[in-house]
């Protein structure tokens, strides 16, 4: 009996390997934008993270995000995907 193979992909904070479906995707659209994509279906580039607020700050200071987009990141974009992490967070919890 075969096993279904799961998918892996590294936090850019942490460094840590884990599940995909335990992290949180952040997208970069066609068109540039940035986003936390919930259902990991958008179209676009994505890079992923675990859902601790400790990780999203590892990543910032590291600027694990810009390596991964190969782009320069603007701070309004950094708040704008904590406040959607948080919100995240909190959706979770509840």
């Amino acid at each position: 009996m075969k096993t279904k193979k799961i998918p892996q992909r590294m936090c850019l904070g942490c460094q840590k390997v884990k599940a995909k479906r335990n992290l949180i995707r952040i997208v970069r659209s066609p068109e540039g934008e940035f986003s936390v994509d919930a259902t990991g279906k958008k179209p676009g580039r994505g890079a992923y993270i675990c859902p601790r607020q400790e990780c999203f700050t590892a990543a910032r200071k590291s600027r694990g995000l810009e390596r991964s987009f190969k782009s320069q990141i603007d701070v309004s974009v950094y708040d704008l995907l904590e406040q959607q992490l948080d919100a995240l967070a909190s959706d979770t919890e509840g």
